[in-house]
């Protein structure tokens, strides 16, 4: 069985966020590292070179394969901000619509920056993804 390549490290989010060289970018971030933290209620964490990851879960497959994730997350990407939340997206389409500009994956959204979005929507999709003991699911927001 495969190794989750991507795994909890010990180098610090905070400074990986100071060093973006974009400076909107970096601001995003660093708002992204606020807001991200005061809903998982718990300090970001790297997750590999470049994913900012707030609380953990672990998780397993009906394979049997077990691993440790984070609850939601982001990287600074080129092209976007990649938004982790551990929800069924497709059964969140109406509050993503509510979103703003944005595209996305099978558990990513991708935003070109916090100024294109609701951020109380984005608040809501992270509370979400921090509270659900599965990320299979999507409940409404609180």
């Amino acid at each position: 069985m495969a190794e989750l390549k991507t795994k909890q490290t010990v180098a610090s989010a905070r400074d990986f966020v100071a060093a973006i060289p974009d400076p909107a970018r970096r601001r995003d971030c660093m708002d992204l590292l606020r807001i991200m933290e005061e809903i998982a209620g718990e300090p970001p964490r790297m997750w590999g070179a470049s994913i900012v990851g707030f609380g953990t879960y672990d998780y397993r497959y009906a394979s049997g394969r077990t691993g440790t994730w984070f609850r939601a997350g982001f990287s600074p990407r080129k092209q976007a901000l990649t938004l982790y939340l551990m929800l069924d997206l497709d059964a969140c389409a109406e509050r993503l619509d509510a979103l703003g500009r944005h595209k996305r994956g099978k558990s990513c959204v991708y935003v070109r920056g916090l100024a294109d979005i609701d951020l109380e929507v984005l608040k809501g999709l992270v509370r979400d993804s921090c509270d659900q003991a599965s990320p299979k699911s999507c409940g409404g927001s609180r």
